[in-house]
This record gives C-alpha cells, sequence and structure tokens, in this order.
C-alpha cells in the first residue's frame, strides 16, 4: 500500500480549516503540518499531533510536504503566495479572480517549471467545477449560449475583497442570482443577459470606529472585477449582527447550456451545486486535486495546470480499473 499523500496548509482561514477536514476523509491522505502568519499558539490544531508552525519556516519542512494548499485569498494573498511557494511545493489554490487568471497561471508556471513542481490554481467550484461544466456545455452543445448563475450565497472572494476595503472591520457579501433570468434560461429561449439583468449583490459590512460610511461604500461598490459591473446593496450593520445573522457560509449556482441539434431539437444540460458550507466544499475540491497534483507531479508533468488539465480519474483515490468496473 502506498504511504499516504503528506498535506501542508499555508494560511488556517475558513478555507484552511475546510481543508484539514476534507483531509481526514481521504482515505490516502494526512495533515502533515499548518502554516501560518499568526501566532501558532492562537490555532488549535485539528487533530492531535498535527503541528502549527511559523509562515516563516514553510521552506524548513519542504521535503516532508507532498502537496501544499495555498488558502489565501484571491486579491492580496495568492497573486504573492502562489509564484512564491510554487518555486519550491507543488501546490494547489483557489484564485478565483477570473480577470486575472491567464496573468496568474503565467506568473505561476515559470517558477513551479524551475522548481519542478506541479501548480493547479484556481480549483474550487467557479471557477472549477462550473469551468468544467460550461466546457462541456459548448463541446456537446456548439449551436448553443452558456448561462451561469451564482447563489444565492455567501462568497468567499467577494467578502474577503470587502474585508480589504479601509474602514471596514468585518463583512460579508451575497450573490442574489435573478429567478426570472435562470427560468427564461431552462425555456430553451437563450434570452441575451446582461450581467446586472443575471444577479445582484448584498454586502453587510461593520465599519471600523470613524470611517466615513459614504466613502466606504462608494470603494465597494465601484470596485472593479467585484461590485462595478452589478446592482450593490451595501447595508451597514453592528459586529454583533454580522455574527448573528451571517456566520454560516451557504453558496450554491447553476450552469445551463441551453443549445440545438439536428434538425433544431432543443437541448438543456444543467449543472446545480447547493452548498451547506461554501468553504467546506471548495477544500473537498481541492484536495481531490491535490491528489491529482502530486499524481501529475510523480510523472514529471510540472507547471501550471487549470481543471482543464486534469484527467478526472486523477482526482479519485481509486485505481483506474475500479473506476472502470464502478462508475463506467
Amino acid at each position: 500500500m502506498a504511504a499516504p499523500l503528506r498535506i501542508g496548509i499555508a494560511g488556517y482561514g475558513n478555507l484552511g480549516r475546510g481543508v484539514a477536514a476534507a483531509v481526514r476523509k481521504a482515505p490516502d491522505m494526512e495533515l502533515a503540518g499548518i502554516f501560518t502568519r499568526r501566532s501558532p499558539d492562537q490555532i488549535t490544531p485539528p487533530a492531535p499531533g498535527v503541528p502549527v508552525l511559523p509562515w516563516d519556516q514553510l521552506l524548513e519542512h519542504r521535503d516532508r510536504i507532498d502537496v501544499l494548499m495555498l488558502c489565501g485569498g484571491s486579491k492580496a494573498d495568492l497573486p504573492e503566495h502562489g509564484p512564491a511557494l510554487a518555486a519550491h511545493f507543488t501546490t494547489v489554490d483557489s484564485f478565483d479572480t477570473h480577470a486575472k487568471i491567464s496573468e496568474y497561471f503565467a506568473a505561476v508556471d515559470a517558477p513551479a517549471r524551475a522548481g519542478g513542481n506541479t501548480a493547479i490554481i484556481s480549483v474550487g467550484w467557479d471557477p472549477g467545477m462550473f469551468s468544467v461544466n460550461r466546457l462541456l456545455g459548448e463541446a456537446l452543445l456548439p449551436d448553443g449560449a452558456t448561462y451561469t448563475f451564482w447563489g444565492k450565497g455567501l462568497s468567499q472572494g467577494h467578502s474577503d475583497a470587502v474585508r480589504g476595503v479601509p474602514g471596514v472591520a468585518g463583512g460579508v457579501q451575497y450573490t442574489v442570482p435573478s429567478a426570472e433570468a435562470i427560468e427564461a434560461v431552462r425555456s430553451g429561449r437563450r434570452p441575451e443577459l446582461s450581467t446586472r439583468q443575471k444577479h445582484t449583490r448584498e454586502v453587510y459590512a461593520v465599519l471600523e470606529d470613524g470611517a466615513d460610511d459614504a466613502a466606504v461604500e462608494r470603494a465597494i461598490v465601484t470596485m472593479p472585477h467585484y461590485f462595478a459591473e452589478y446592482d450593490t446593496t451595501v447595508h451597514f450593520i453592528s459586529a454583533e449582527e454580522l455574527t448573528r445573522d451571517h456566520g454560516a457560509m451557504p453558496h450554491g449556482g447553476f450552469v445551463i447550456r441551453s443549445g440545438s441539434t439536428g434538425s433544431g431539437s432543443s437541448q438543456v444540460v444543467e449543472y446545480r451545486l447547493d452548498l451547506g458550507s461554501n468553504p467546506e466544499f471548495t477544500a473537498s475540491v481541492l484536495v481531490a486535486y491535490a491528489r491529482a497534483a502530486a499524481r501529475l507531479n510523480a510523472q514529471g508533468d510540472v507547471g501550471a495546470k487549470t481543471v482543464f488539465d486534469v484527467p478526472p480519474g486523477l482526482l479519485s483515490p481509486k485505481p483506474a480499473d475500479q473506476l472502470r468496473a464502478e462508475l463506467l
């Protein structure tokens, strides 16, 4: 029996805790360590014997980690951590700023190749599982249109962006899809929908003492790639309300491909997620791709990769003959 994959976690927020929980459910993995920029004694290990170590000791543990999970935010953390750590580790991350993925891919690819490492970027459910289903929809129904709807749910990346706005002490963001737009797509009519017609965004933010609420609201609603393209409503609430009413992290959404085949037969393909915990599901996807990253690296396939580059069989702990017998 092969030795378990040794998984390291870089960053221990919601996503990092989700990764730790997912690793415990993986039959072929073990948690090798958690690396944090906080004081390690502030973190309770997820299981006895799991070391919690300072961030600056990462490189000292390079030979004890098979795959390093990068669990920082996309706005500020991953653009720095992704390229720097891919030079030394095989990595998986959840970079989710869609407009900058190509730029981020190039930034990670060169150091990963130079270090002989494999770096699977932008893993999760969108980008990630939704991306795969968009690709399948287009390939199977070339005469058609693809629609993606998110929510209603709490977005980790957008919430992280809200919390990065000067004057914000805490906050969350919900993406809300238009029910009318979804039904129009499901009908097969292939409507033309603007970004604003498909979703709205709702922000609940706690202000720092002395912060200018008008300036904070303006910074949020005009933020490119996150809020500027949407009708965004900002609600200012207390820290107590944030904890009481917005502690859960549900999410979900739909990818729908509406097309026609042959003599014009209408075909609609839909992939749906209904998630009780956004970070826990995202972490579960990351952990499956950690398995694939280790396998690709063992084959000498190095450099940056996306979900489009990974055969689905590499995600499973089951061998290929078992997959053929059970799932094909």
